[in-house]
């Protein structure tokens, strides 16, 4: 490994794969955002191929040897794992003394007569809403549990995969002292909270207290979780995401993470809701301001949090299909008959993954002080493009970043709720970035994007081996190892029930066809949906490629080949930064800190390295000059022409379908602004669009964080706007967007970059 100093003060490191025998690291921290920890965090050997699969108990893991230690080895290795300090007993002592929780309790409780009475009265308030948060830990429940999981991991998945490099980063972060672990997590399956759960309490993490997210619960099994270490919201505060500052509830959960943060107690928190992925969450939110709330208040001095990715074949439930969650409590037979559904279909594989530690400290410290330097809205700097006004120069900074919050959450000023929500942005991207791509993946790629109307399993090899080499090309990891006639007929395996096998036995051979239908198409868009991030710089770059030739179509001559075309590279990359200002930076996989304008010309050079453009003889190639010089004429042109890459036939449109059903959704969501009558709540508007979405003939089945991330880039672009009603907050359109004309426009500038 080869590492030097750029230009830019940044740290670049080349890595070259040898024979197999190392990798490189993919989840390091930002050097904008954290570069200290860029450094400080890092374990030499991390790029070392060493996995261990964490379901698989031997007696090489307990004290004992022979052979009845063999046939209860997994309960033997259970008991025998290490269960750390729970937090104080005296822990409901130390919340009625919190300072805010007094003043809150005490303030609420005026009136009363007599102080002992007041006293009593307001501390079992405080104790009531404590048991609502947490319980003790059950160290024989504990046990029992995980012993039982570990039955039931090993029925559902051949393995569950782990890098032993990434762990042993993870341990050294975790010895720093008074500094405890918070470990930000994506959210793919109900099962992750368990199964995260267990990992870090055989490892020797210690047993982490899991936030539980907007998921309903049952009495039963949410007294179940309490013991296992899970930790829930408040019941007011679940209902009402706004405006708790104020009231008890809030204050006695913000003590109560102190607490657990200053026992040095792991905490883990999932940034997403299983069906709403790539998109940061309301509780997440709240979580988060919690933990930077108890930083900030001098509770503790540092954090460091561990971004943590999670990969499945399929993920158990497939609970992407159900859309919002069901107003039903999840009780704990729905719970077993959910497990026992599981166990009757095909096993899979799993894979977990640790980013880089960072400190939270040393992340607000970076990002206050660039708070001042802010960009232009969205609105002004689309939207002269859009209806045809003269347009001012795109400078790619973008004023805000949308996160879920509420207006005031946790007593934090404005810059800090922005920091908050940068936060879990950049966390989010992290734990999709150091993600593994699973086998079934790259299949339902192929099949949904490359391969429609059916291809022979020959071909599927061929395509499947050059997928997996541009991936790991653009040094990305994948969950999986084994011959590739195994590999693509296991994933054909696991998505038999959504294609049709056609044997073939005079050409020996086998056609595999997608079925023609919501549910086959959505389900391979959803595991397709993995891959996006990867290719997400050249799919960009892709799309613009395309509005520029659908520009150019109406001069061009029909003998006019493709690769006769020129483009000059000023007009490629405006096109390039009008669909990074559209699509928000977490559906792409992008860092929110990365500037759009460079991200524009990043793009731009991996067309060139993928093969996609080539300069144009007589193009001159100078270094850009970024200074604020008006003599535009001084810098000469450069200019490109279209490729085909050497042994990727049909590169371009391949990169182009990646991104097409994210834009087809926002082209639909245009349409969708003429049905329903305005105003109308935001919810009630998404719930609208789905269905919308969903009956359209031919569109496959929507993503519900796209259709919901389209929603809030027309309220940022002043498609929508919104209003404050006695009733709640409603929407209504825009005054630029209530002619058909506008509306219109609009839905022609996105279907510019798809394909039709």
């Amino acid at each position: 490994m080869k590492a030097w100093i750029c230009d830019s003060e940044q740290k670049l490191e080349i890595f070259i794969p040898f024979l197999g025998k190392s990798r490189p690291f993919l989840g390091r921290c930002c050097q904008t955002c954290t570069p200290k920890s860029w450094d400080d965090f890092y374990y030499k050997q991390v790029s070392s191929i060493r996995f261990r699969n964490t379901i698989r108990v031997t007696e090489e893991d307990t004290r004992y040897r022979g052979w009845l230690v063999r046939r209860v080895c997994g309960f033997l290795a259970v008991w025998e794992w290490k269960i750390p300090a729970d937090i104080p007993r005296d822990l409901p002592a130390r919340i009625c003394r919190n300072r805010r929780v007094r003043d809150l309790a005490t303030g609420q409780s005026r009136g009363l007569r007599g102080d002992s009475e007041s006293h009593q009265r307001w501390k079992e308030t405080v104790l009531k809403i404590l048991a609502e948060i947490q319980a003790p830990l059950s160290p024989l429940l504990l046990r029992l549990c995980n012993w039982a999981l570990l039955k039931l991991l090993n029925h559902l998945f051949f393995s569950v995969q782990l890098h032993q490099g990434q762990l042993e980063m993870v341990l050294k972060a975790a010895r720093t002292p008074d500094v405890p672990l918070v470990f930000l997590s994506t959210h793919k399956s109900q099962l992750d909270g368990l199964l995260l759960s267990s990992l870090l309490f055989s490892q020797g993490l210690g047993v982490p207290r899991v936030t539980v997210g907007s998921q309903l619960c049952s009495p039963r099994l949410r007294a179940l979780l309490s013991r296992l270490g899970g930790i829930f919201l408040p019941s007011r505060m679940v209902q009402m995401l706004s405006d708790w500052d104020e009231e008890l509830p809030g204050a006695v959960l913000a003590a109560y993470v102190e607490e657990v943060l200053r026992s040095r107690q792991p905490l883990l928190i999932f940034l997403e809701e299983p069906s709403v992925t790539q998109c940061l969450s309301a509780p997440a939110w709240e979580w988060l301001a919690l933990v930077y709330q108890a930083m900030r208040d001098g509770a503790i001095r540092d954090v460091i949090l561990v971004p943590v990715g999670i990969a499945y074949d399929v993920a158990p439930g497939a609970l992407h299909q159900q859309g919002a969650r069901s107003a039903r409590p999840l009780g704990i037979g729905a719970c077993l008959w959910a497990a026992c559904r599981a166990l009757c279909r095909i096993r899979g594989c799993a894979r977990v993954d640790f980013a880089q530690p960072y400190s939270l400290q040393e992340f607000a410290a970076q990002n206050l002080t660039r708070q001042s330097c802010k960009g232009e809205l969205l609105e002004e700097l689309l939207l002269p493009t859009i209806l045809g006004r003269s347009p001012s120069q795109l400078d790619g900074k973008k004023a805000e970043i949308w996160g879920p919050g509420p207006t005031t959450a946790a007593g934090l000023e404005a810059e800090e709720e922005m920091l908050v929500t940068k936060l879990g942005l950049h966390s989010l991207s992290d734990s999709v970035a150091c993600s593994a791509i699973m086998a079934v993946g790259i299949t339902s790629t192929l099949l949904l994007h490359k391969h429609r109307e059916g291809v022979f399993f020959s071909q599927l090899m061929l395509d499947f081996a050059w997928l997996l080499e541009e991936i790991l090309l653009r040094q990305r990891d994948v969950g999986f190892s084994g011959q590739l006639r195994v590999l693509v007929q296991h994933s054909l395996l696991l998505l038999e029930s959504h294609l049709t096998l056609y044997h073939l036995s005079p050409v020996g051979d086998i056609l595999v066809v997608p079925r023609v239908s919501a549910e086959a198409l959505s389900e391979l868009g959803h595991h397709s949906a993995a891959l996006l991030p990867v290719f997400a710089s050249e799919a960009v770059g892709a799309c613009a490629i395309l509005a520029l030739l659908m520009d150019m179509l109406p001069f061009l001559e029909t003998t006019v080949r493709a690769s006769g075309i020129v483009f000059s590279h000023d007009e490629l990359y405006h096109e390039t930064l009008e669909l990074l200002l559209l699509l928000p930076p977490n559906l792409l996989g992008f860092q929110p800190c990365q500037s759009l304008d460079l991200q524009s010309l990043d793009i731009v050079d991996k067309l060139i390295l993928c093969g996609l453009l080539e300069a144009e003889e007589g193009s001159q190639w100078v270094t850009m000059d970024f200074s604020d010089s008006d003599s535009e004429d001084q810098v000469p042109r450069r200019y490109f022409k279209l490729k085909e890459p050497q042994g990727s036939p049909g590169f371009l449109l391949f990169l182009c379908r990646l991104l097409s059903p994210v834009l087809r959704t926002y082209a639909r969501a245009v349409a969708f602004l003429d049905h329903p009558s305005w105003p109308q709540p935001e919810a009630a508007c998404g719930e609208a669009l789905l269905q919308f979405l969903a009956e359209e003939d031919g569109f496959e089945h929507p993503s519900r964080s796209v259709a919901l991330s389209s929603l809030q880039t027309f309220k940022e672009m002043g498609v929508l706007e919104e209003v404050q009603t006695p009733a709640g907050p409603l929407l209504h359109l825009g005054q630029p967007f209530q002619s058909s004309e506008s509306r219109k426009k609009l839905e022609t500038f996105i279907q510019r970059f798809a394909l039709p």
